[in-house]
């Protein structure tokens, strides 16, 4: 399948598989009865996603694109943070959630299975239990102190009613961070790192993300910050200043290992409320300076102090020989909600309208008369220069009807379009159409691929 990072980018081969002949996307041209939302919708018309059984979904191959470069997003945020990647099992030993006491917090959400030794395990829907026992396992000084460990790994919760589509679904890829400190101090600093590198990775994603103040349910502890996504067709009233809207994370110089309180201070001391939060009567900003709208919540960090060390007997010794419970944190991210929220953030009514740092490939070619010499020389030499120049590119080559195409381009979502036709060929000329903006331009067909190309992330 080609390259399946982030980078729209990719070693120059030209896969055959990428050509829509070949490719397996099988898209609806009917909207399923079963999908409420705009993101269930239009992934199951794209071909993205199929349903296995209630809440549980097979990736096909363009949501699976997506999917890993959501992932890579991500992944390569945390590593900026100072992060490291691990990689935990799904299936968890329970008695490590009784030495807790969290057994039974998460009731019959958790599902809950006897090997063929009768030992009780778990499909886990979080890890900071197992990821305590392997700290306490391994590290024993202050000298070790800070790690933060994360893991990309899919979580299992038995929802009692899923729906929407990835959105409220039973399995999802999560990724999950935990950080170990000796005091609140430090502890305080490795929120304040993933507080700035979450607002850093929506913005990257083209997501306008608000952090909000959050209970903790049944992780714990007394600190706790949710990310929310900004869409139109959001599960959730937001009320926030302009000024967080108008913000741009990446423009910002973070330098990881500064003391980052002002920076998070300058976020949150702005307002900002969940609809189930917001009093207009006490609210103190002007209605001139108030945004309202919709939001998804793909993310949520927590400080927890010593509320898993101290059960678990997590120890380090500390700079005069005593012993220390380490102070915790953990931090979600919903990689496969991602997926959903990025299309209820983005599309209009002829389909999905991916941002470029997460389309499944950059550009799409659309050849209107497959067959014909002159059009299947001008298509494939275009075909052959974007993958030369390693740009992501879907060629449409099919016996099909122009409006088939152009139907199905547009429900897939696709940055670019380069349309190549008897008339455009004869005149030396293609048509580009930009996606987001519906803009469409004839142009010559160096100038079109110099645009795609410089376009790519």
């Amino acid at each position: 399948m080609g390259n399946l990072g982030l980078d729209c980018r990719r070693p120059a081969t030209r896969d055959p598989v990428m050509r829509l002949s070949r490719y397996f996307l099988p898209t609806l041209k009917e909207t399923p009865a079963e999908a409420q939302i705009v993101s269930h919708r239009l992934m199951l018309r794209a071909g993205m996603i199929r349903q296995a059984s209630a809440g549980i979904y097979s990736w096909l191959p363009l949501g699976f694109r997506v999917l890993k470069k959501i992932e890579q997003i991500v992944r390569e945020e945390m590593d900026a943070a100072g992060c490291q990647e691990i990689l935990m099992p799904t299936i968890q030993p329970a008695e490590l959630w009784k030495e807790t006491g969290r057994s039974e917090d998460y009731g019959p959400e958790m599902l809950r299975i006897r090997d063929r030794h009768e030992r009780e395990m778990l499909y886990g829907p979080t890890n900071e239990d197992m990821i305590t026992d392997i700290f306490r396992e391994s590290v024993r000084s202050y000298r070790d102190l800070p790690k933060n460990l994360y893991h990309i790994q899919w979580k299992f919760r038995d929802e009692i009613r899923p729906r929407f589509g990835v959105m409220r679904c039973c399995e999802f890829l999560m990724k999950d961070a935990y950080s170990f400190d000796m005091d609140l101090e430090g502890a305080r600093r490795s929120y304040n790192i993933m507080f700035v590198s979450y607002l850093r990775t929506y913005a990257r994603m083209g997501l306008k993300a608000i952090p909000m103040q959050a209970e903790t349910g049944p992780i714990g502890g007394d600190l706790s910050h949710e990310f929310i996504v900004l869409a139109d067709t959001g599960e959730t009233g937001v009320y926030a200043e302009q000024v967080l809207l108008e913000r741009d994370p990446r423009e910002e110089e973070i330098d990881f290992e500064a003391d980052l309180e002002p920076v998070v201070r300058s976020w949150t001391e702005r307002y900002a409320a969940t609809d189930e939060k917001h009093d207009p009567a006490k609210c103190p900003v002007p209605a001139d300076e108030l945004v309202e709208a919709r939001g998804i919540e793909v993310g949520q960090i927590f400080y927890f102090g010593t509320e898993y060390a101290e059960p678990m007997n997590c120890y380090v010794t500390g700079p005069g020989g005593e012993k220390k419970l380490i102070h915790g944190g953990s931090y979600g991210i919903g990689v496969s909600r991602l997926v959903g929220a990025i299309i209820e953030a983005s599309h209009d009514e002829a389909g999905i309208v991916w941002p470029d740092a997460v389309a499944p490939f950059a550009a799409g070619i659309v050849n209107l008369k497959s067959g014909d010499e002159a059009c299947d020389a001008a298509a494939e030499d275009l075909y052959r220069k974007l993958t030369d120049a390693g740009v992501e590119v879907l060629y449409d080559d099919r016996d099909e009807r122009a409006g088939v195409k152009f139907a199905e381009m547009d429900l897939i979502g696709l940055p670019w379009q380069l349309v190549v036709g008897p008339r455009g060929v004869e005149a030396g000329h293609v048509e580009l159409k930009r996606r987001a903006t519906g803009e469409k331009r004839e142009l010559a067909p160096d100038q079109a691929l110099s645009e795609i190309i410089d376009s790519v992330p």
